[in-house]
């Protein structure tokens, strides 16, 4: 039978592992410092950045001219109907309306100066902006930007508190940032996050370069500013991506970099000038840098360029699949729009494209992005369309539409207006094919053809509606 270790044999033994112990972690190499050392403590940036942040509430006035003309809308089988069972005829138009909303903000002049997003205040006849210590101020709307989704907004006071502008310039993915604003209404919520990804282009936005995070945003937030853990502002959030209407984690950030230069120039001109190329776009797949003799898909490839635009002054032509915009890299083509827009109208560009293979260097002259940049991006030249004659704005029909249709031209018909096109049925989504008598194969052509119309009198029209053709008649003045 084995007997225990006296006590003093037993710290003897510890003594002996602990020595070995020391021993064996000499010999080996050292490991490397953790990457994360702990959870991050955002007390300090709340405390000291909170207060410059805002909570904005807008009213918007709906008029009885626009109601009214909302209740000519309905057809006339409603209004027969009213008339013979309602006993009082057609609904009467109601009074007028207030349309009211939510958003956040942020304080970045000692003065008043105040930074949201333009769907925040866009169409608000009244703008109130609510600070921390429970003061409403009525603010002026100094000038907005719906592209880049950025508004200025101005109130009377003084010694404001103000956020520290930072730089996403140097913002990394991975890095911790922090939110502040007003979702659902309650006021000075904080939410915390990584940054997801950054350069993002989404669908609806050609020409902000977005900052993905995992942040918690709700409706209610838009407006409010992203911080870094130095308690700098390096993003303005957004938008969020959401199946439900609600945070489902992913959500966008405008860059405080491109914030800043089109508040410089709202405060300058109260409005933002942007470049413009005049290219019809489209991504390179698999299959089509394929057949264009590319190694893998990048670029944007050209399918039309619009006559007049700077791009058809420099000799770019459709097929030419943009590789490079002033050193800048196009992997996909809505990054161009982007590098595009920075540059300012009038200043020359550099474009790599490839063409028949080969590499080729172009020089353009940036141009002014019209007012309507939708216009621009569909192939319509302000100007050159026919609107203001017959209220209608068309574009130039694919190939693949055309041949749906089975037509060998004509124009899609984009919107519809007050006007000649309206009362004569044309409908958005028509391909209008003739205009007295007229072939249409372009917007060019159409807007020749316009020009060419009487004053007055009525005009035939030949349009395509879902594989029908069918003709109308277009009243003149």
């Amino acid at each position: 039978m084995r007997r225990l270790p006296t006590l003093t044999t037993f710290w003897l033994l510890v003594v002996i592992g602990f020595l070995a112990g020391c021993s064996d972690s000499t010999s080996t190499p050292d490991r490397p410092e953790p990457l994360v050392t702990g959870l991050p403590d955002f007390t300090l940036l709340v405390e000291k950045e909170g207060p410059a942040v805002v909570n904005i509430s807008t009213v918007t006035h709906q008029d009885q001219a626009e109601l009214k003309e909302q209740m000519d809308q309905i057809p006339e089988f409603f209004r027969r109907f009213f008339e013979q069972f309602g006993g009082e005829g057609v609904p009467q138009v109601p009074q007028e309306r207030e349309a009211r909303s939510l958003g956040s903000g942020f304080l970045i002049s000692s003065d008043g100066y105040v930074l949201t997003n333009h769907h925040v205040v866009a169409e608000a006849d009244e703008i109130m902006v609510r600070l921390q210590d429970r003061r409403e101020l009525k603010a002026e709307l100094i000038g907005a930007d719906e592209q880049s989704d950025i508004a200025l907004l101005k109130v009377e006071a003084q010694d404001l508190p103000v956020v520290d502008i930072g730089s996403s310039a140097g913002l990394k993915v991975g890095e911790w940032v922090l939110a502040i604003g007003a979702p659902f209404g309650f006021d000075s919520s904080v939410t915390a996050g990584i940054v997801s990804a950054k350069g993002r282009s989404l669908p609806s936005d050609s020409y902000v370069p977005f900052i993905q995070t995992d942040v918690a945003i709700n409706p209610g937030n838009s407006g409010g500013p992203l911080f870094n853990l130095r308690g700098e502002v390096v993003g303005i959030n957004s938008q969020i991506f959401s199946r439900s209407g609600g945070y489902m984690g992913v959500s966008f950030a405008i860059p405080i970099d491109m914030a800043m230069d089109v508040v410089s120039q709202l405060k300058e001109h109260g409005k933002v000038s942007r470049g413009w190329l005049g290219v019809l776009i489209q991504e390179v797949d698999r299959d089509l840098a394929q057949s264009f003799g590319l190694d893998q898909p990048r670029g944007a490839l050209v399918s039309q360029v619009l006559k007049g635009s700077p791009a058809e002054q420099a000799g770019v032509q459709p097929g030419d699949i943009i590789t490079e915009f002033n050193d800048e890299a196009i992997y996909r083509s809505s990054e161009l729009p982007r590098w595009v827009g920075l540059v300012k109208p009038g200043e020359d560009a550099e474009l790599t494209v490839i063409r028949d293979g080969q590499e080729k260097s172009l020089t353009v002259t940036i141009g002014l992005l019209p007012d309507d940049p939708s216009l621009a991006m569909q192939g319509i030249i302000p100007g050159q369309d026919g609107a203001d004659a017959l209220g209608v704005q068309v574009r130039a029909a694919s190939e693949a539409e055309l041949s749906k249709l089975d037509l060998k031209a004509g124009v899609v018909v984009t919107e519809v207006k007050e006007g000649p096109a309206r009362l004569a049925g044309i409908e958005s989504g028509d391909v209008l094919v003739t205009l007295n008598n007229v072939p249409i194969d372009s917007p060019e052509t159409f807007a020749e053809a316009v020009a060419a119309l009487p004053e007055s009198g009525t005009v035939a029209a030949l349009i395509n509606r879902d594989g029908n053709p069918r003709f109308l008649a277009l009243k003149l003045k």
